[in-house]
């Protein structure tokens, strides 16, 4: 009986690729199943609550899928989202997430987040669903990205967010009524007219 439960597990593990122990929960399953498969070298433990198969392939975006198994109504924002879309040279030691104004706040975290509160239209307008090792990753695009680099210049420097406008129009990722579309969800068009002008 153990032994099948044991494949259960590594079964879900790998479905998933990321695993909490609140997932066996649902399937009837004692969560010690888990600690056991870890000492006979099966599974590892990544972060807090959160189990791979051993040897799993671990990408570059690992914290992120990390990240949204932790907090899976976020969507990866600003740094961290540049950096998903190749758009910055900066390379984040914390996962850059957006929630909504009322959401709780994630506790208890190994995982350095940095949480961003968003609301209405910049909260719900852009995100785009990717799979990470196997979890759901909610991602802004390239366009709306950018947009909220402008908005939030004062937490990550006028420099990143013209980096990230440089560099998305020279690679032709976004078109410039994208651009003009997010400036006014993110109510920054003021702001980034005259960079949007000397564009074109």
């Amino acid at each position: 009986m153990a032994q099948s439960t044991s494949e259960r597990v590594l079964e879900l593990v790998q479905k998933s690729g990321v695993l909490r122990p609140r997932d066996l929960d649902v399937h009837g399953i004692p969560r010690e199943y888990l600690s056991r498969l870890r000492k006979r070298g099966l599974l590892e433990r990544v972060g807090r609550g959160l189990y791979v198969l051993s040897g799993a392939d671990v990408t570059e975006h690992h914290g992120l899928a990390e990240a949204c198994k932790r907090v899976p109504h976020a969507v990866v924002c600003l740094i961290s989202a540049l950096s998903f879309h190749e758009l910055t040279t900066q390379a984040p030691f914390e996962v850059w997430l957006a929630i909504g104004e009322k959401t709780w706040r994630p506790r208890g975290t190994e995982l350095p987040l940095r949480i961003m509160r968003f609301s209405g239209g910049a909260l719900a307008d852009g995100v785009e669903e990717h799979t990470i090792e196997g979890v759901p990753v909610k991602v802004y695009c390239v366009a709306k990205t950018v947009a909220d680099c402008f908005k939030y210049r004062n937490k990550i420097g006028l420099d990143v967010a013209l980096e990230a406008l440089r560099e998305c129009w020279r690679e032709r990722r976004c078109t410039m009524d994208e651009l003009w579309h997010y400036a006014g969800v993110c109510r920054v068009e003021n702001v980034m007219r005259p960079y949007l002008e000397s564009l074109t």
